[in-house]
Formats: C-alpha cells, sequence, structure tokens
C-alpha cells in the first residue's frame, strides 16, 4: 500500500524532486508584482509554458504563500513516483 506524506523542508523537498529529474518552475505569465509566479515542478519532458527559477526563489515564493509539499515516494506498486501536490499548511 503506498501513502503520501507531508513537508515543509526545504532539503527534504528538494531531494525528492531533484532525484526524479524534476526543476523548479513557474508558469509564465503569472508572475505578481513581487515577482512570484505560481509554482510548478517540471520533470524530464520540459513544458514551454514553465520557466525554471532558483531553489532560492522557489523557496521565498513556497514560504510567502505558506504551502506544504504532499509527495509519494512509491506507487502502490513500488515504482517510484512523482505524485506531489502543493498544500496550504
Amino acid at each position: 500500500m503506498s501513502s503520501s506524506e507531508t513537508t515543509t523542508d526545504h532539503d527534504v523537498i528538494r531531494q525528492w524532486i531533484e532525484q526524479r529529474g524534476g526543476i523548479p518552475t513557474v508558469v509564465r505569465g503569472t508572475q505578481d508584482d513581487e515577482g512570484e509566479g505560481i509554482l510548478r515542478i517540471d520533470f524530464a519532458e520540459r513544458d514551454d509554458a514553465l520557466e525554471e527559477i532558483p531553489w532560492e526563489e522557489f523557496f521565498e515564493t513556497f514560504e510567502d504563500r505558506g504551502l506544504a509539499f504532499l509527495y509519494q515516494d512509491e506507487t502502490k506498486d513500488g515504482k517510484e513516483s512523482r505524485f506531489f501536490r502543493f498544500v496550504n499548511r
């Protein structure tokens, strides 16, 4: 049986994302007056609608919005999972 966990630990989040080939991004054109956009993770199949951002900017937006990272390590059949969501704390 697979289960999900929630964290706000930046090191855990970054490690989970990087282990799966992901990079921190925002949706192009969604930045506000402070430069913060809608956060996304782009995996190996790069999406042109997303713009890569530095980890520092990613986590600043993550904290400013009071988010937590809900994620799953493995699927129920034991394969590596990419399931995640940004949720409110």
